[in-house]
């Protein structure tokens, strides 16, 4: 990394209540290597999403708010398109093809129209974190970040939301995100597993009816459900 790069200082730009829950779960060495590593693709290399909405998903949803988790793998790598959220695009940005498939199954599933917006800040607003297991990525090159410390940072994450004291519904689509179910050992909770939402994937995603079923599993334990109409903010 050059030397005039600053380090990234994680755990520096997390919300207080994230930091708090994530840190017991976080190799402070393994930690700091991966803030040289994203601060060097920052200055070196067009990484997405922007470095102020690197942590989108952890402002949307504190902790003690959090009722659902979506795991994505990593951002999109496309300019305009990632912006800290799992699946999510911004107003105005074309929906991308497995967010597509996640609103066709929503609508199916709970008999409601497809948003026009691929802007997911309302669910994130309710309590769903939108979470990839791998938060940058190099324009155009998917995947190009993983192996970097990213994975453990989420893991910890996904920790954390199991030492919860209340219920939380892991949504985990797709092969990647379903190796997680592992970390989840808090008897209270509840994984609910399905293919990924992407047309390379004809089957497991949709007929999986994952709506219905995080808001009977929260029905269930006395808390609130999530409006999954209302995606935008």
């Amino acid at each position: 990394m050059p030397a005039d790069v600053p380090t990234l200082a994680l755990l520096d730009l997390l919300p207080e209540a994230w930091r708090g829950v994530l840190t017991p779960h976080l190799d402070p060495a393994r930690t700091a290597a991966l803030g040289e590593f994203v601060a060097g693709e920052y200055a070196t290399q067009t990484v997405f999403p922007p470095v102020e909405d690197l942590f989108s998903a952890y402002r949307h949803c504190a902790p003690q708010d959090c009722r659902v988790l979506i795991l994505g793998q990593d951002p999109y790598h496309k300019a305009g398109q990632a912006h800290g959220l799992s699946f999510s695009v911004r107003d105005g940005v074309s929906v991308p093809p497995s967010l597509r498939n996640v609103f066709k199954e929503m609508s199916e599933d709970l008999g409601v129209a497809k948003p026009r917006s691929g802007n997911l800040d309302g669910w994130a607003a309710q309590g769903v974190l939108l979470l990839n297991a791998v938060l940058t990525v190099r324009q155009a090159t998917p995947g190009s970040h993983g192996n970097k410390g990213w994975e453990e940072f989420t893991d910890a994450t996904i920790r954390a939301l199991d030492a919860l004291d209340h219920r939380v519904v892991f949504m985990l689509w797709g092969g990647y995100a379903r190796k997680k179910a592992a970390l989840v050992t808090n008897p209270q909770h509840v994984v609910l597993e399905a293919g990924h939402p992407s047309p390379m994937n004809p089957r497991g995603f949709l007929g999986s009816r994952p709506f219905s079923a995080a808001n009977k599993a929260l029905a269930d334990a006395g808390l609130p459900t999530v409006d999954w109409e209302r995606s935008a903010g």
